[in-house]
């Protein structure tokens, strides 16, 4: 081998060594911003994870508009960032259409199925983690209402809405549940003036406890629901420390997780569907020094063992998605 060849070989080395150092993972946050203190937070939240464990890096952005969604896929794509995850059913299409045209490179899609070759679609059974905080709510309330506010009106907010009603009915057969979504565009997601609207609007009605499902719309109703002296339920992120002792628990789903498992699988991420619910760790309810005082032993007792039913399979939560509807309402 000539000198010549041999500094070629090197260089070639030296090339795709720095090829795979900057093929950093990226993260495209939904609509509402990365501080949503909800969806898009538990998603930022696992990367900061993983990049604080690995001293890696990854590149991030976040939506203004809907028809960033194509550039910014391509965008990281054309840059060579692998995986590229990205939070929200509303990048299905988008993804479904970018995909193909990057085989060598493997995306991560969280709240869709997305059916490509080089796609991994985290889903969740948030309908099982809605059923332990509703009976947490029927636990709690005094009144025997309880209430329900949505972000967008789609069948993935039906279903985390049905799972709640579920709860509900299982404590309490008798009681009534309010329930209002946001809106039916993406805007719903961050209109914490609106949440905060329909939060009155249901305590009017007699509801004294009261569950978000709604990203950033979700920060008006905790705040109202606090002002107002009743109980909130947190939801996808840890949010009983907004307001301590107002904040009855919320429900974890645990995006973080589902990004930092992404992120740490890197280049070698494994595509197909992966669900996950109360059996595998995905999807739980948070008790902490915030709540630990509105949280008796009796109601933790109640709701441990409904948790261990469903992870065993004796008890079954209706999926609204299944059939797009809920039996209980």
């Amino acid at each position: 081998m000539t000198l010549m060849q041999k500094f070629l070989g090197a260089a070639a080395t030296l090339a795709l060594t720095a090829g795979a150092a900057a093929a950093e993972p990226a993260l495209i946050f939904d609509l509402g911003g990365k501080f949503d203190k909800s969806f898009n937070e538990a998603a930022f939240a696992g990367a900061t994870r993983w990049a604080e464990e690995t001293g890696e890096s990854f590149r991030e952005i976040e939506l203004q508009s809907e028809a960033q969604r194509e550039q910014a896929l391509r965008r990281f794509a054309e840059n060579g960032n692998n995986p590229i995850v990205m939070t929200g059913f509303a990048f299905g299409n988008v993804l479904g259409e970018v995909a193909p045209d990057y085989p060598d490179t493997k995306f991560a899609i969280i709240d869709m199925v997305v059916d490509a070759p080089n796609v991994r679609s985290v889903v969740f059974n948030e309908h099982e983690g809605s059923y332990l905080v509703g009976m947490m709510a029927a636990l709690a309330s005094e009144s025997g209402t309880v209430g329900f506010i949505g972000g967008m009106d789609i069948p993935l907010i039906r279903k985390f809405a049905c799972g709640y009603v579920q709860g509900v009915k299982a404590v309490n057969a008798d009681a009534t549940v309010i329930q209002n979504m946001t809106g039916t565009t993406p805007a719903a997601w961050n209109d914490p003036v609106k949440g905060s609207e329909l939060t009155k609007a249901q305590i009017s009605q007699g509801a004294d406890v009261v569950y978000s499902a709604a990203g950033g719309t979700g920060v008006g109703v905790l705040q109202t629901a606090a002002d107002e002296d009743i109980l909130s339920i947190g939801v996808d992120s840890n949010q009983n420390y907004l307001h301590p002792g107002k904040v009855l628990t919320s429900m974890l789903k645990r995006v973080d997780n589902a990004v930092y498992d992404a992120m740490t699988s890197g280049a070698d991420l494994e595509t197909g569907i992966n669900v996950m619910g109360i059996a595998n760790g995905g999807i739980g309810y948070a008790v902490d020094e915030f709540n630990a005082d509105l949280i008796t032993a009796e109601m933790q007792a109640a709701v441990d063992d409904a948790s261990a039913k469903i992870a065993s399979g004796e008890l079954m939560v209706h999926d609204y998605m299944s059939d797009n509807t809920c039996p209980v309402e």
